[in-house]
């Protein structure tokens, strides 16, 4: 038994959540898939998979080697790039998450350089605002706004920093005016964005010099979708908040005006990836081509 290869079939069948999958990524019958993952858990002696008739599932102990297998393919395949000999290129499965308005509006328009410079990539692009586990749901890395928390599994990478701004349409500054100070917002009421992963709309924080505040405001609706959220402001239902890569198309076009700006607070973007001892180099190739994309004037 090829030790390497059972390592690459098994994360493979992972990744693809069942044996017949694998074998169309892999090219190879299905009779092969379930032949070494067999094997393989015969050298192991542990069950690393559950299957039934509907239903594929890892096990705990199958869970513990899938990620250690990844660690070390990364670390194979990241030694072997170092060599002058060998191809510099990234290949293979690449799994990337981010947040859904921030893929839409920055990473998906500029995507197509992306896979032009790296053909034999094989990306797998997940747009959510929820990612609850990298290393669970086999993300390779995810780009995450706001500070990160120090972890012994995760290293997280600076990418960029955005700013959300506060804005309004000309006919809700008509009707109510522009809030020109933080006690301004008591008299006015905004659009609220419902957070379903707290079942509650997003509060507003602002930077002041004694620190971090937070206010929530008088809300007159409440969507859970960003389009909504942004043309229900555009629609002067109220006041919203949103992030700088946003709103700069609305902006441009003076369908909203910016309020505020001396408030507005700033966060990072990072990449985030799970702990190897080497950096992989599909995650290296993506970290350097979206810094340097959102380094752009026009991107954040």
């Amino acid at each position: 038994m090829d030790k390497l290869e059972s390592m690459q079939l098994f994360v493979a069948v992972v990744d693809a959540h069942g044996f017949s999958r694998a074998a169309e990524v892999l090219g190879v019958p299905r009779s092969t898939v379930s032949r070494v993952v067999k094997e393989l858990e015969a050298w192991l002696g542990s069950q690393l998979l559950q299957r039934t008739t509907r239903k594929l599932s890892v096990t705990a102990e199958g869970r513990r080697y899938y990620e250690e297998c990844k660690r070390v393919l990364a670390d194979i395949a990241t030694l072997e790039s170092s060599f002058p000999g060998r191809s510099a290129e990234p290949a293979g499965r690449f799994k990337v998450g981010m947040p859904h308005s921030f893929a839409r509006h920055c990473i998906l328009p500029r995507l197509p350089e992306f896979l032009q410079r790296y053909p034999s990539l094989n990306l797998i692009l997940c747009s959510s605002d929820y990612v609850e586990d990298i290393i669970q749901e086999g993300y390779d890395c995810v780009i995450r706004s706001g500070r990160i928390e120090d972890s012994t599994t995760l290293v997280a990478r600076p990418l960029a920093t955005f700013s959300w701004k506060v804005l309004a349409s000309p006919a809700y500054i008509k009707n109510y005016g522009k809030p020109e100070q933080l006690d301004d917002l008591e008299r006015h009421h905004a659009v609220g964005y419902l957070n379903h992963a707290t079942g509650r709309t997003t509060g507003w924080l602002f930077k002041l010099d004694q620190g971090d505040y937070a206010l929530r405001m008088r809300e007159t609706l409440v969507v859970d979708d960003t389009d909504a959220y942004i043309q229900a402001g555009v629609q002067g239902l109220g006041l919203i908040r949103i992030a700088s890569y946003l709103a700069r198309p609305w902006l441009q076009s003076g369908a909203l005006i910016s309020c505020l700006d001396n408030l507005s607070y700033e966060l990072p973007l990072s990449l985030v990836y799970p702990q190897n001892r080497y950096l992989p180099m599909t995650v290296r190739a993506f970290y350097d081509w979206s810094r340097t994309v959102l380094q752009q004037p026009d991107s954040i």
